[in-house]
């Protein structure tokens, strides 16, 4: 099969497209045959080996080399073979899922645990089934969750162009609130066309000292310490982060239920669940309720490039990879 391997670490350059072996599936798990995956922060850290705790995730011998040389952990298509005990799936299911700590979903094919996987909706393309896990459920457990909002309340999401933002958002407007959205300037017309009542550019303001409050900050960029948020948060009001530098998440980790018990706000980071109320998702989608936003679509041979726009940053919503079907 053909897939995007690295053997370095590095940047998108590094990235190349080999001949590597099809995987067959364990007991507990299918084999994928991938149609779509989409971009996450992590595959670009991982690309990068930086800061080094990133090495970690491919274990010991990933400190001086790439443990696994695949990325990607969204992704959707069909069930090609299953192991030994599945049951809940068989050939020809569509199937998306997040799966983060094992990756290798930019090739054509993947294997998979059962346990990370759901049911496509026959409504919903490939595509957007790619755009959505890991973003919506960052999104979801960022604001419900550990965020716990309340209807009507006045909402800011730092770093509101991506896929966690934009879906964010669809999920906040359900709750009647007042949504604030801050990114570049390039990205502010589409924010307001996705239903952002306010938008702010990072580069000319900074949204902890312009004299506004909110009840909650959803934040994934976490670029500044956690009590710089605390000026910008009503009294009882919540900062969640959901992703960013990790120096920073690491402030907010330890210092975030100290600064809670002293000032009386929230300040929390949010530790994924990867692939958790997929069916609510599902719902929404057929409903109408929760649309993924893909900037672009790039196939299996251009990764590189793909990888490449991601780090540039001026996107709005996912970047999609699409992989073409071989049977």
């Amino acid at each position: 099969m053909k897939a995007v391997v690295f053997s370095r670490y590095g940047g998108p350059d590094d990235l190349e497209v080999r001949d590597v072996g099809t995987p067959a599936p364990g007991a507990g798990e299918v084999l994928i045959e991938v149609h779509a995956a989409s971009v996450n922060d992590w595959d670009l850290g991982l690309l990068r080996g930086s800061p080094p705790v990133n090495r970690v995730q491919f274990g010991p011998s990933g400190l001086f080399r790439p443990g696994r040389r695949i990325l990607g952990s969204d992704v959707a298509g069909r069930v090609e073979a299953v192991g030994r005990d599945v049951t809940a799936f068989r050939p020809g299911d569509p199937v998306y899922g997040d799966l983060s700590g094992r990756w290798g979903g930019f090739a054509e094919y993947v294997r998979a645990p059962v346990a990370a996987l759901t049911r496509k909706p026959d409504a919903m393309t490939f595509e957007q089934a790619a755009a959505l896990p890991q973003a919506v459920a960052l999104a979801s457990q960022g604001l419900f969750d550990v965020g716990r909002l309340r209807r009507g309340e006045r909402v800011l999401i730092n770093g509101a162009g991506g896929g966690v933002g934009t879906l964010g958002a669809q999920l906040a407007r359900r709750y009647g609130v007042e949504l604030t959205g801050v990114d570049r300037g390039s990205k502010l017309d589409r924010l307001r066309a996705l239903g952002f009542d306010h938008v702010i550019d990072h580069q000319q303001e900074d949204f902890t000292r312009g004299g506004r409050t909110y009840d909650l900050i959803l934040d994934v960029r976490t670029s500044r310490p956690p009590r710089a948020h605390l000026r910008a948060l009503n009294p009882g009001g919540r900062y969640v982060t959901v992703g960013g530098a990790l120096p920073r998440l690491a402030q907010v980790l330890v210092l975030g239920p100290i600064i809670t018990r002293r000032t009386g706000k929230g300040v929390r980071l949010v530790m994924l669940e990867a692939n958790k109320d997929t069916a609510r998702v599902n719902e929404l989608f057929e409903s109408g309720s929760l649309t993924p936003v893909i900037d672009s679509r790039f196939p299996l041979g251009r990764a590189a490039e793909a990888m490449r726009h991601y780090a540039g940053g001026d996107f709005v919503g996912k970047i999609v990879i699409t992989v073409p079907v071989t049977g």
